[in-house]
């Protein structure tokens, strides 16, 4: 019954309004719970960072690599907060598309016809290319595009190395902000601690294997990343 309603009636503007703000706050609760992710790896990445340099000061013959761990944490970090903020970006553009979309279905409301939208079609294809709402975005565009919102489909999804792009570049730089940021006013407490002169024996092993599983969770945290923008 519903096919032949299709054929010979045109689909009902309320409908469609409700299905397109129901795809756009399926959209926006998939954002909200990867944010939520990602700002619970951001806790946890700088509590890493932390215990890494506080080894390094307990024992000097762990300095060096406890450098090196804070830095790898560092980038981790700032591969976190770019991704955090590129989704705070596309929700704000995702309110924005909503917003846009039921004012044009009020103009057809009034008017008894609607006008295609550069301004939601330009956001729409911005949102559909990114890996985490590929799927639902393209669902919005079908029907903006059947409502006569927009005239025409999207693109394809960003490539990783699109997303990341600039990363290497400002890296260092990034690196030794971020390990400010987190370290300052901890590391004083730290050295203000003196260290032994004889360090427990079995202290070392202690140290690798606090490095193994660190390097365990930083796997993970990477993982877990990756699946955020698959």
């Amino acid at each position: 019954m519903e096919s032949l309603k299709a054929v010979f009636w045109k689909p009902d503007p309320a409908a469609q309004m409700r299905k397109c703000n129901t795809l756009i706050r399926t959209n926006t609760r998939k954002l909200d719970r990867d944010m939520a992710q990602l700002k619970a790896l951001d806790s946890k990445t700088k509590g890493f960072i932390l215990q890494a340099s506080k080894r390094g000061q307990r024992n000097p013959s762990q300095a060096k690599q406890a450098a090196v761990e804070t830095r790898t944490f560092a980038r981790e970090l700032i591969r976190i907060r770019k991704q955090s903020s590129r989704l705070a970006t596309s929700k704000a553009q995702l309110h924005s598309v909503q917003m846009q979309v039921n004012e044009a279905f009020a103009v057809r409301k009034i008017e008894g016809s609607i006008r295609a939208s550069t301004g939601i079609m330009k956001d729409v294809n911005s949102l559909v290319r990114l890996p985490e709402l590929t799927g639902t975005m393209r669902e919005l565009s079908q029907e903006l595009v059947k409502a006569g919102i927009i005239e025409e489909m999207v693109g394809d999804s960003l490539p990783d190395n699109e997303l990341l792009e600039g990363e290497d570049e400002e890296a260092e730089t990034e690196v030794d902000k971020v390990l400010g940021e987190v370290l300052q006013g901890k590391l004083g407490k730290v050295e203000g601690k003196k260290v032994d002169e004889k360090p427990v024996e079995e202290a070392p092993v202690a140290e690798d294997e606090d490095f193994e599983d660190q390097e365990a969770t930083l796997a993970q945290m990477r993982g877990r990343l990756e699946a955020l923008k698959s």
